[in-house]
């Protein structure tokens, strides 16, 4: 850990280790009605050890069984019983190995759980490598839980094994997952049917409080008719439930009628055929209401939904699909996970399919979907136009049949929808490319970019953008295409690959120039502007930034006009030009307020602060940057206040008073830290150690400049990193380890030389002055 102790005022400045993060809690709530499983039970307490010491030994515990045999109830309800030995955390995720979508990937897992433990999306590497080893960093020397329901192949459990003492990963599978047992030490268990007498028991559980006098020897034939399983146990136990004067013997009866009739459909084995068999006859003694429901809910296109999603689905009032659900729920043929939320088992979600492909023809099919589809899309754009109100508006199709309209009314609704169908999203640009509906797949994926952008999913980012990409491709629709290579141009430059994402740029700008598309174009040019700013590249910015304001001003829109004013005038801040820059800010300035554009007028009194405080005019830029920073605060917008208090820092620096750019400092890497900009972070520490500097406290400027140079080293930030070692230089030599000094400045002076402005030349040769100076 870097710290730094004590300053005047109070201030105590470190960096924040593991604990600062949010402590996760993903287990699902516990079993209802858990019977039994004693020995099962008893054998993962054996494996865990009395209090969890064996857990030094056996990391991974493997519960493998047929499908309906119980393994996730078994999971969770051991889970709860041993929480309280991981305090530190309980992730979990279902793999959804068996459904009959894609299964979930380890890179999407783990995505999942970084965010959980507190990091945000700039923060999760791109590569599941990398990934793989942040998540196992992040796990050493804490006591973590990590429950992996439903894995098919040991591809999906292996990277997100910690592969340290400490923590446990309890996988659950219909596979034996041997290489997990050969490999990685894990400990299987193997769960069989219930025994007879536990099964009657499970089902006299169910029933009592609603049927008495059912004789042991139906109860038993219904146990072995639903072959012990504890899936269609439940189910069965539920339909006599809903027959209380109908005597078991009948109902048993019934069922091996339907059992002689849905074998010649159900699986090979036994078990199969009572699975099958059980939920055959739960779903025809279904209302008609409730078996059009149930199997439409085979086409839904994700792992969970709300009773509005279902209405869209199933073109019915929303009243009248919650009633459905709840029947449903009532008869164990959905679950429900959440309030407004429900969800399949993956067996009677696989039933659910073969019933809607076996009832509704291919057209109803197909027409159920698109208006799902439209259903999500009209949804989404709702939720941009609250989230992000200054996006393009696009011309969506016209929705069908009465789909009901999703009103999200402010901020936190809208984001809070996104957050509960976000894998729903996913799923339906990939189901849309499927089934050739090429104008929601790239719609949908052009209309989630603006979200995507603003709370760093990158992953899902790029796999709809490329999607979009691809399907507006067929469309043949060139503006389309320009927008969607914008999107993953952006996506990419932001997180995995500036190179490709300045290619990507290129080429939306090609088209939107071929297309005369001067909106685009101004677009196109700003991002790559963008691009060569932040890369130094100054001249090539500048030229950009010119020609988005000479289109801006050529078609009068006076947005543009003052965003480029603004990015030009941010560029001839670097090359000192100072009098034009204040002019342009200046400019810009009053037409983001004209436009209430509040985080660029913000954004421009930042680099009013900055022409000031170059120009030695401090009291005016701690003016400006207070009203930028008052901006900030009351937008609750802490990416616009963790930058502007960079600012607050330099200017107090500026009126020598390190002890209160350490205040800014310290609250600017929080927010950093949180936000996961990397680079940003990596410039406060930097800056934190010039300010330990000045206060002569120079061996604890030296692990601020050598974080900032190890993150600038590892994003290829050479800009920042040329300044960041000159900075360590200084600080070494203030400690009198001239050698390592030098070969700090050295390499320094040789990254400055690919730079050609003012500032560049000037500390080039200052670094040369220094190092002739030591000869």
């Amino acid at each position: 850990m870097v710290q730094a102790r004590d300053v005047s005022g109070g201030v105590h400045f470190h960096r924040w280790g593991r604990s600062s993060g949010p402590v996760p809690r993903q287990l699902p709530a516990d079993v209802r009605g858990f019977v039994n499983r004693t020995s099962d039970l008893g054998l993962l307490e054996f494996a865990l050890g009395s209090g969890g010491q064996k857990v030094d030994q056996i990391s991974t515990l493997v519960v493998a069984g047929t499908a309906g045999v119980g393994k996730t109830s078994l999971a969770v309800h051991w889970a709860h019983q041993v929480v309280d030995r991981f305090p530190d955390g309980q992730l979990y995720a279902n793999l959804r190995g068996y459904d009959p979508g894609t299964p979930v990937g380890p890179a999407e897992v783990l995505d999942r759980f970084l965010r959980a433990m507190g990091l945000s999306g700039d923060s999760i590497p791109a590569e599941l490598d990398e990934r793989a080893a942040l998540y196992r960093s992040l796990l050493a020397n804490r006591r973590f839980l990590v429950v992996l329901d439903n894995a098919a192949t040991v591809g999906q459990v292996r990277p997100l094994l910690p592969g340290i003492a400490g923590c446990l990963v309890l996988v659950t599978s219909r596979s034996r997952l041997s290489g997990l047992v050969a490999r990685d030490g894990a400990y299987r268990v193997t769960l069989d049917v219930l025994p007879l007498d536990d099964a009657v028991a499970l089902l006299r559980n169910f029933t009592a409080e609603y049927r008495t006098g059912d004789p042991e020897e139906d109860l038993t034939d219904l146990a072995r008719l639903c072959a012990r399983l504890p899936i269609a146990l439940r189910i069965a136990a539920e339909r006599a439930v809903s027959r209380p004067r109908t005597p078991l013997r009948v109902l048993v009866a019934e069922l091996r009628e339907s059992n002689l009739w849905d074998a010649l459909t159900a699986g090979d084995d036994d078990e199969s055929a009572a699975v099958h068999t059980v939920f055959a006859w739960s779903y025809r003694a279904l209302s008609r209401d409730a078996s059009r429901t149930f199997r439409l809910l085979g086409l839904f296109p994700g792992p969970s939904f709300s009773p509005v999603a279902v209405a869209a689905l199933s073109n019915e009032p929303v009243g009248k699909v919650r009633r459905v659900l709840d029947d449903l729920a009532g008869v164990h043929l959905l679950e429900q996970s959440l309030p407004e939320r429900y969800q399949f088992h993956d067996l009677l979600r696989l039933y659910a399919v073969d019933q809607v492909h076996t009832e509704e023809n291919a057209d109803s099919i197909s027409a159920t979907t698109r208006r799902l589809f439209l259903w999500y899309l009209h949804t989404a754009d709702g939720a941009v136009r609250v989230l992000a109100p200054e996006s393009r508006a696009r011309e969506l199709p016209e929705t069908t049949g009465d789909v009901p309209r999703s009103v999200l009314s402010d901020h936190r609704e809208a984001l809070d929808w996104f957050e509960a169908e976000r894998d729903n999203l996913l799923s339906v640009v990939h189901r849309a490319r499927e089934a050739e509906m090429d104008d929601i797949a790239w719609l949908l994926s052009a209309t989630l970019r603006e979200i995507y952008a603003r709370y760093n999913y990158f992953d899902d980012w790029i796999s709809t953008s490329s999607i979009g990409l691809e399907s507006v491709r067929r469309l043949r629709d060139r503006s389309g295409e320009a927008e969607m290579l914008e999107s993953l141009g952006k996506a990419y430059a932001q997180h995995a690959d500036r190179d490709r994402g300045a290619e990507l740029q290129s080429g939306a700008l090609e088209i939107r120039r071929e297309l005369g598309d001067l909106v685009g174009e101004a677009t196109s040019t700003n991002a790559l502007g963008l691009m060569h700013l932040r890369s130094r590249s100054l001249g090539e910015a500048l030229r950009l930034f010119q020609r988005t304001n000479a289109i801006a001003i050529e078609i009068s829109d006076e947005y543009w006009t003052a965003v480029s004013s603004n990015n030009i005038a941010n560029v001839l801040v670097e090359l000192e030009r100072f009098d034009e820059a204040r002019d342009l800010l200046g400019k810009a300035l009053d037409g983001f307020r004209r436009l209430s554009v509040h985080g660029s007028a913000g954004d421009a009194l930042r680099g009013l602060s900055h022409v000031c405080r170059s120009v030695g005019d401090y009291p005016r830029a701690n003016e400006f940057i207070d009203a930028a920073l008052s901006i900030a605060r009351e937008r609750k917008n802490p990416a616009w206040e963790a930058f502007w208090l960079l600012e607050l820092g330099q200017v107090k620096m500026s009126l020598d008073d390190p002890a209160e750019a350490l205040v800014a400092y310290q609250r600017a890497a929080v927010l950093q830290r949180r936000l996961g900009d990397r680079s940003r972070e990596a410039v406060v520490f930097d800056a934190t150690g010039a300010a330990y500097q000045r206060l002569g406290r120079h061996d604890e400027a030296i692990g601020f400049h050598r974080f900032a140079v190890a993150t600038f080293r590892d994003l290829d930030e050479r800009w920042h990193l040329a300044v960041a070692l000159e900075h360590l230089g200084a600080a070494l030599s203030g400690i009198e380890d001239a050698a390592e000094s030098a070969t700090c400045l050295r390499e320094a002076l040789t990254l400055l030389r690919a730079f050609d402005d003012p500032r560049a030349r000037r500390d080039e040769q200052r670094i040369e002055n220094a190092l002739a100076d030591r000869d």
